[in-house]
């Protein structure tokens, strides 16, 4: 082989680079940030240095993919261990084969009883408890750089509330004493020195305990011990709070999400049901029965890319003669990306089109789900 060939196979050291050999870094970085995150878990795969990358500083990757428009839906989930202590959060990537990442635990630890809202790249707790004391901490995960900071603390403290992103806004309602002129406020979430503004709310609809919000067309539905609330900020004053439905409240058990204008809930029988706000009326999601388990614990769901994403607490598999330690220290959650078509008649037909098992093995078996949220990276 002659000097010259030699030397066209093996880029001089200035222009290698550890991530593609025969790329400089900037470049495979370009490169990498073009394909689908899809195939990152194989990439990951390849060498030590694309799986540091990909999995545990995807800090330029993310600054890439945004420059390049090519952001895709993610999901954080927290997870609470069945001692007093607080959340863990974790970012996952809807692709079966992609483990959890693990984030920074928000610098106030507050308990499991915090409510979760996103918008944008930016994950907002807010309230919970502190040595079983209500909270008025609002803390803001930037999803991108995987960094906590502290925004304007709310008027009254609160745990199990009700909180929702409208446009340009984070509302938040209850999870305090019903007669605190603060029960219901507003952030601004365009001005970087806004402070939280009282929403004016009727005191015979206020309730103490939110067990479940979500934003439905512009409006905030949250239910609470006695019956679900709805509000709307585009009415007048007078108007702006009203009870929902009573077929909504019915059939509303909690946590749920809202896919293409239905709002989903699985309720205590093991049904994941619709509800069309059109129609005023509940529909199973039928086709499911043969894909997914019978009955789901701690079953959650939330909207991704416009997509039903369910998950759940799965069950640990080994054989605790054989893996006893392990076990012990492993957490399984399942989850299922589920596509549903409104036929005649209302019918709501779902398809699983993918699923996945993840291991969180640095989990305390017993842990659970607290939260479950989407947003773009």
């Amino acid at each position: 082989m002659s000097a010259a060939s030699a030397s066209s196979a093996h880029p001089p050291e200035d222009i290698r680079g550890s991530l593609i050999p025969v790329l400089p870094d900037d470049l495979a970085l370009h490169c990498l940030a073009l394909l689908p995150r899809a195939a990152h878990p194989s990439l990951a795969l390849v060498s030590r240095a694309l799986h540091d990358l990909l999995c545990r500083h995807p800090e330029p990757l993310l600054a890439a993919r945004r420059r390049l428009r090519r952001s895709d839906p993610h999901i954080i989930i927290s997870v609470r261990p069945p001692y007093p202590a607080s959340p863990r959060f974790f970012l996952l990537l809807p692709h079966p084969g992609w483990p959890p990442l693990p984030l920074p635990s928000p610098p106030i630890p507050v308990s499991s009883s915090s409510a979760v809202a996103a918008a944008g790249h930016r994950l907002f707790l807010v309230g919970g408890s502190v040595g079983g004391i209500p909270a008025t901490s609002v803390q803001i995960l930037d999803t991108r750089t995987r960094s906590w900071s502290i925004g304007p603390r709310l008027s009254s403290p609160r745990e199990f509330a009700a909180a929702a992103v409208l446009p340009g806004a984070l509302f938040v309602a209850g999870g305090c004493v019903p007669s605190s002129p603060f029960w219901a406020e507003a952030l601004d979430l365009d001005s970087p020195c806004a402070k939280w503004s009282q929403v004016p709310s009727p005191d015979h609809l206020r309730e103490k305990w939110m067990h479940g919000c979500v934003s439905l067309a512009g409006k905030v539905l949250a239910v609470a011990d006695r019956g679900g609330l709805l509000y709307d900020p585009a009415a007048p004053p007078g108007e702006a709070w009203v009870p929902v439905s009573p077929a909504l409240d019915m059939g509303w058990k909690g946590r749920a999400a809202v896919v293409g204008g239905i709002f989903y809930s699985y309720d205590f029988m093991g049904q994941v049901k619709g509800y069309d706000p059109e129609t005023d009326a509940w529909n199973t999601v039928e086709g499911l029965e043969k894909e997914l388990p019978r009955f789901l614990c701690g079953a959650t769901l939330a909207n991704v890319g416009g997509l039903l994403y369910l998950v759940w607490e799965g069950k640990c598999k080994e054989k605790a003669s054989n893996e006893e330690g392990k076990a012990k220290g492993m957490v399984v959650i399942e989850w299922a990306t589920i596509e549903v078509m409104r036929v005649e008649e209302g019918r709501l037909i779902g398809k699983v089109i993918s699923r996945d098992t993840i291991l969180f093995t640095d989990m305390p078996r017993g842990s659970a789900i607290t939260h479950c949220i989407a947003l773009d990276l």
